[in-house]
């Protein structure tokens, strides 16, 4: 699966019998290319089971989506694709995370932006992005806000958050409505 793992260690292979100084740009691999090789890794190692990664280019390790199909709560029976998309400037940058599931979430607009701390650059509760965060970190994140991390009294879908507050019992059938037409 990691063809970019494979790439790297034929380069690094290689290079004994380039002459020193000479350096070939199609040879070059970026430092998130080499830190996403073992968080891919490691990553597929521990997903959550309700979680599944795909990578439409296994030779592009900084594009993937992410289904989540969580096991209980308001959202069980749904499955929700989440891209991610993580820059150049990884580590020291979050990566790019947007639903492309339609959701009826406190936390997620039906737009697919999503309030979730550490995916924020910069965050005055110092829960937000660092460099020793992990992809590991940002999918069990996206995991939890189906459960734990679902929370009514912070949201980025205001709607959502009030309808659940006013109405716990038609914000459930909103919920399963939304999962029967778009999360299936």
């Amino acid at each position: 699966m990691l063809t970019l793992a494979s790439k790297l260690k034929r380069d690094d292979g290689g290079k004994t019998g380039r002459a020193s100084g000479a350096s070939d740009s199609a040879h070059r691999v970026s430092i998130r290319d080499r830190l996403l090789t073992k968080e891919v890794a490691e990553l597929e190692a521990n997903l959550p089971s309700t979680c599944k990664a795909s990578f439409p280019d296994e030779d592009k390790l900084h594009h993937f989506q992410l289904a989540v199909s969580p096991d209980e709560g308001y959202y069980q029976s749904g499955r929700f694709q989440f891209e991610i998309d993580v820059p150049e400037a990884y580590n020291m940058v979050p990566p790019k995370v947007r639903c492309l599931t339609r959701i009826w979430h406190p936390n997620i607009t039906e737009t697919g932006e999503i309030c979730l701390s550490l995916l924020r650059e910069h965050s005055i509760d110092g829960t937000g992005w660092a460099p020793t965060r992990t992809l590991q970190d940002i999918v069990w994140g996206l995991n939890s806000l189906f459960t734990d991390l679902l929370n009514f009294d912070d949201p980025l879908n205001i709607d959502a958050a009030e309808h659940r507050l006013r109405d716990k019992g038609d914000f459930q059938n909103k919920v399963q409505d939304y999962i029967k037409r778009y999360a299936r």
